[in-house]
């Protein structure tokens, strides 16, 4: 059976910062937007996210029909997905929880949609064990502000299809987002392995007393950030490399591994380091709210985003290149 990959109804299950992100990217794109969250207040909280998300999405341009009055919420799961082109769940990451919740999703869904989690670590293999059609089943993986960020990391378990994989990239496509097909099920995917060492390795340097939560900040984003923007890091170090490449970077730096320049095993979270962290960040902040903050970061990653489009493009590449 061919799975469904024109969509025109999304399901969102979960409305919080992820939830509420990806129902702001589906009716950026012109879709009809069903969700559904337990939680009291949800549907004036995920109203409101979007409302703030919206003037960024004005700005990246909208599809023809897109509007926030298309976001209808309701009462039950079933009546959530019943209709669905497309299913995506965002719900908290407990292995119980969404084995309960895939069990009740893919029983009421259509059996040619695709559903999908934004689980971050855990493994589909395990979550989608009791889901109906789990041939179906996959991880779609995406990053804060959803809306925004194209990378989707789409894993499938030990039962889903080939085929499944391939609408997922054609749907997440047709949202505008940058499909990667994680080639292993593994705890993290990809991004989060790598997002989770440097975390790991910049709580030792406040733990250590090395530098502050801004200064760490700092040496990322007017240094090895902006290059990580628009060619990640091995390219970065192939051109390290000068003339000879990659091979001639390793050469000259990979004797440089064997030496303690980090520790890759994560510090106690102590009460001093969750204080210092949390002093450290708080003075970042500053007296600015985080609505605001998120609106700072959404005009500036757009500017970001443009200047990569733009510059690809003189380079003849693809933005996806």
């Amino acid at each position: 059976m061919p799975f469904i990959t024109d969509i025109k109804i999304f399901a969102a299950l979960g409305s919080g910062v992820i939830g509420s992100g990806w129902v702001a990217r589906a009716l950026a794109h012109g879709l009809d937007v069903i969700a559904w969250d337990p939680a009291p207040g949800a549907e004036q909280a995920l109203r409101q996210r979007v409302a703030n998300a919206w003037p960024a999405l004005e700005k990246q341009g909208l599809a023809a029909g897109a509007a926030q009055q298309r976001l209808r919420f309701v009462e039950s799961i079933e009546d959530c997905v019943r209709n669905a082109d497309f299913i995506q769940e965002s719900a908290p990451e407990r292995l119980e929880l969404k084995l309960d919740l895939h069990a009740r999703i893919s029983a009421a869904a259509k059996p040619a949609v695709i559903i999908a989690s934004s689980t971050s670590g855990l493994l589909p293999s395990e979550f989608y064990e009791s889901a109906s059609h789990p041939e179906r089943c996959v991880v779609g993986h995406p990053f804060n502000p959803v809306y925004l960020l194209p990378l989707v990391e789409i894993v499938g378990g030990r039962n889903t299809a080939a085929e499944a994989i391939e609408a997922a990239k054609v749907i997440y496509t047709a949202l505008g987002m940058r499909p990667l097909q994680v080639r292993k099920e593994v705890p993290g995917f990809i991004a989060d392995r790598l997002l989770e060492a440097l975390w790991r390795e910049a709580l030792h340097l406040v733990n250590d007393g090395v530098a502050t939560t801004g200064e760490i900040d700092d040496a990322i984003r007017f240094g090895a950030g902006l290059r990580w923007s628009f060619m990640g890091t091995f390219l970065t170090y192939t051109l390290a490399g000068g003339d000879a490449g990659m091979r001639h970077f390793m050469a000259q730096f990979g004797p440089a591994l064997k030496l303690p320049w980090t520790y890759l095993a994560a510090p106690e979270l102590s009460e001093q380091l969750i204080e210092d962290v949390v002093a450290g960040t708080s003075e970042q902040l500053g007296e600015r709210s985080i609505a605001a903050l998120e609106r700072y970061r959404d005009d500036t990653l757009l500017a970001v985003l443009e200047a990569v489009k733009t510059s690809k493009a003189q380079h003849g590449m693809s933005f996806a290149d």
